[in-house]
């Protein structure tokens, strides 16, 4: 479904990204883990457009989308949960949730997912007039995660969704993460610190050191992988 291949990004002259390679699947949940300033963000920043790369290609379903402006990846169904939610905090929870759906036309079916997104998040329905900025961090990770599902993402991309949140905040998160994959059948690339938490719930999983990816392997294999467990899993 997604393809980077051979990816080099870089801020000015400092190179972030070395020589990147990752293939994602239609229907799978792959993770990327590494340390602060690995790398993570950034490649999923050369993915959407922010920060495209100077050199190597990006294919989503197999078209080349590295030289797209950002809107024009949104429109072929990527889309991303930021680090820090970055949800509208003047915005009520409806307005934040329509600002997802705002290259979208089919008032029938944004209904539909606004009904749907507030399955999942009963929170949500329930402070549906309620200015975002006032919301919980939990609560405002629910809704920038909601806000990018009224796109109708085929591919979801999640930036550090566990930041800040409290352990059993953290549990629901993973655990709504898992739905959106198995029920809407929305393939996921999660960007996690947690690494315990993120290969639990992940097909596969790719390890990123200062800017390169260092191990590619099963998410089961990973979390038995001696080297891994010493770096990210403090065992």
């Amino acid at each position: 479904m997604l393809r980077l291949q051979n990816i080099h990004t870089y801020y000015g002259n400092i190179q972030a990204l070395k020589d990147v390679t990752i293939d994602i699947e239609e229907g799978e949940i792959v993770t990327l883990i590494g340390a602060n300033g690995a790398g993570k963000t950034t490649t999923l920043m050369s993915i959407c457009g922010i920060t495209p790369p100077r050199k190597g290609e990006i294919a989503f379903k197999g078209s080349h989308i590295h030289k797209l402006k950002p809107e024009e990846i949104v429109k072929l169904g990527i889309c991303q949960v930021p680090e820090g939610r970055r949800i509208f905090p003047d915005m009520t929870i409806v307005e934040n949730l329509e600002m997802g759906a705002f290259l979208r036309n089919d008032k029938a079916a944004i209904k539909s997912d606004l009904d749907m997104v507030f399955d999942l998040f009963p929170i949500l329905e329930q402070r549906r007039s309620q200015l975002g900025g006032t919301l919980s961090g939990g609560e405002q990770q629910m809704l920038a995660i909601s806000r990018a599902l009224m796109a109708r993402p085929r591919l979801l991309l999640l930036d550090e969704p566990s930041l800040g949140l409290a352990p059993l905040i953290i549990q629901q998160i993973f655990e709504i993460i898992k739905k959106i994959n198995k029920e809407n059948g929305t393939t996921i690339f999660l960007v996690e610190q947690n690494a315990n938490q993120a290969l639990k719930l992940a097909d596969r999983g790719y390890v990123m050191e200062n800017g390169r990816i260092t191990l590619v392997d099963k998410a089961s294999d990973l979390l038995a992988n001696d080297e891994v467990r010493k770096a990210y899993l403090g065992l």
